[in-house]
């Protein structure tokens, strides 16, 4: 690595905040307008997590080959073709004629965008010293963060005024601004390009693998599970595949994700912290918009405000470790921090259907706060001990899973909405028949009717809404469960040394 001037690492610090930025926030975005895309294409619950999960399925299919293709084309080429083809899929996004369509256009966005993210870290990490990357980890979070706050209140007012589509359509020129400066930033004696071949059968059976098991989640509910042959399909398929893989990076000299990596100590708390982190990340997200506008006809525009919010806490943690990180052990903040999850999970858990604007903007924002306070530590306990030249290979596996944790954690809380919600409707319609006399009084019916056919459509209708809402309290509930579970484990990693 020759020795960069700080004006040239500040250059490309600022390119890869900004770059990556874009992409992330990009989920964010279309996260708002959810509500909004299943409307124009009728699309059911389960049917419009595909939106994201395709995005993170394919981000997760993708990022294992980042370290394969920065050691075969070098790093500044991979940058630049990975941002042309994200801002042109990005593009695509907005000029969706169905559902199918955007799904796969989603897919490619993911799949060309994937390498942007561990390889603009394994850069920014090899460029500064060890000493250093806390601090600059953190600064390069701040684009994100940022993007998390401005990308729902944009979406939410370019959904309501214009249409979801220029949720994707304002994205493009930004994209290609961050093309122009890679172009003119990224200079190609950054990395030198090596020979190194790619495992095309480790990667086969890994995509195989990744994409039944997403299939399995996703179509589940809906096709009865293991009823279902084709669900039974998909779950063999996926077993088979991940026995292939591992027997197949065991035995290879030069498998596709080398496993060995896995003896860090370090790395493979990493690893695990970094599954839950990807699992806790998007979930709300994705719950929260339907949640709102669905059970609460909030509008689109206040539900960008109110996501917002999670990207204020964000920033407000990011900052409290910018100005603490060299004094606090990280391995206490990610305790806090998952904690700080829990604490919102199990909040939110207790909303009900008349919950307060002010209750869904404090723990939304309590959430992000304990995003804030794992995100850079994660990444200093995770990296401490692994050797400079497993970096980009580390990195890579690292977003892997932390994007399979997403995209099943995601597959799973839509999974628990719909199923409890299903459960409840039956059970407290039991309620509603001719011989429970409770409802021969009028304190305990109000100003309902359940003498009509229309007065008992009303009632089905508003039964449902309360059963839906128990379904979303269920997939908080476990969402504050897996944060609180996890939490303790971060001590069994050690903690980095001040010079690491």
């Amino acid at each position: 690595m020759p020795q960069l001037t700080t004006a040239r690492r500040t250059a490309i610090l600022f390119t890869m905040t900004v770059t990556v930025g874009t992409y992330v926030t990009t989920i964010t975005l279309a996260n708002v307008a959810l509500p909004e895309i299943q409307g124009a294409f009728a699309a059911t619950q389960d049917q419009i997590t595909w939106v994201v999960t395709s995005f993170l399925l394919a981000t997760a299919v993708a990022t294992p080959m980042s370290g394969w293709l920065d050691a075969r084309f070098g790093r500044r080429r991979v940058l630049l073709v990975s941002a042309v083809a994200f801002a042109f899929a990005t593009a695509l996004c907005g000029l969706a004629g169905s559902l199918e369509q955007l799904v796969v256009f989603r897919a490619i966005q993911g799949f060309s965008g994937a390498p942007l993210l561990p390889l603009g870290q394994a850069i920014i990490l090899e460029i500064y010293p060890k000493e250093q990357h806390g601090r600059v980890v953190l600064l390069w979070s701040v684009g994100v963060t940022i993007g998390t706050i401005i990308a729902p209140i944009a979406g939410a007012y370019v959904t309501e005024e214009y249409s979801w589509r220029w949720v994707f359509l304002m994205v493009v020129p930004v994209a290609i601004g961050c093309v122009a400066m890679i172009w003119f930033v990224v200079k190609p004696a950054v990395v030198a390009i090596g020979k190194r071949g790619l495992d095309w059968i480790g990667f086969f059976f890994l995509a195989i693998a990744i994409s039944a098991f997403q299939l399995m989640l996703d179509r589940g509910e809906r096709q009865d599970w293991f009823a279902s042959p084709e669900i039974v399909l998909e779950a063999v398929i996926a077993g088979v595949a991940v026995y292939l893989f591992v027997v197949h990076v065991l035995t290879t000299d030069r498998p596709f994700l080398d496993l060995r990596l896995l003896r860090d100590r370090n790395y493979s708390v990493g690893i695990l912290l970094g599954i839950v982190f990807g699992m806790l990340y998007f979930t709300t997200l994705v719950l929260q918009p339907t949640m709102l506008q669905d059970l609460r006809g909030y509008p689109t525009a206040e539900i960008g405000l109110l996501q917002a919010t999670r990207g204020i806490g964000l920033l407000g943690g990011t900052f409290f470790m910018l100005l603490f990180l060299q004094r606090v052990d990280p391995r206490l903040s990610l305790f806090a921090g998952f904690m700080a999850q829990a604490v919102a999970g199990f909040a939110m858990a207790g909303f009900d259907i008349n919950m307060t604007t002010w209750a869904v903007a404090w723990t939304t924002m309590l959430q992000g706060f304990g995003l804030g306070l794992i995100w850079s530590p994660i990444t200093v306990v995770t990296f401490a001990t692994l050797a400079p030249r497993h970096l980009p290979e580390g990195a890579s596996v690292f977003h892997l899973l932390r994007n399979i944790g997403s995209s099943v954690h995601i597959a799973i809380s839509a999974t628990i909405v719909i199923r409890t919600a299903r459960v409840n409707y039956a059970e407290l319609m039991e309620l509603l028949n001719p011989f429970n006399e409770a409802l021969r009084y009028g304190t305990v019916m109000g100003g309902w009717d359940a003498a009509s056919p229309a007065g008992l459509a009303a009632l089905s209708g508003e039964i449902a809404r309360q059963s839906a809402m128990i379904g979303y309290l269920n997939a908080y509930y476990a969402y504050g469960v897996m944060a609180m579970a996890v939490a303790p484990l971060v001590f069994l990693a050690r903690r980095p040394r001040p010079a690491q």
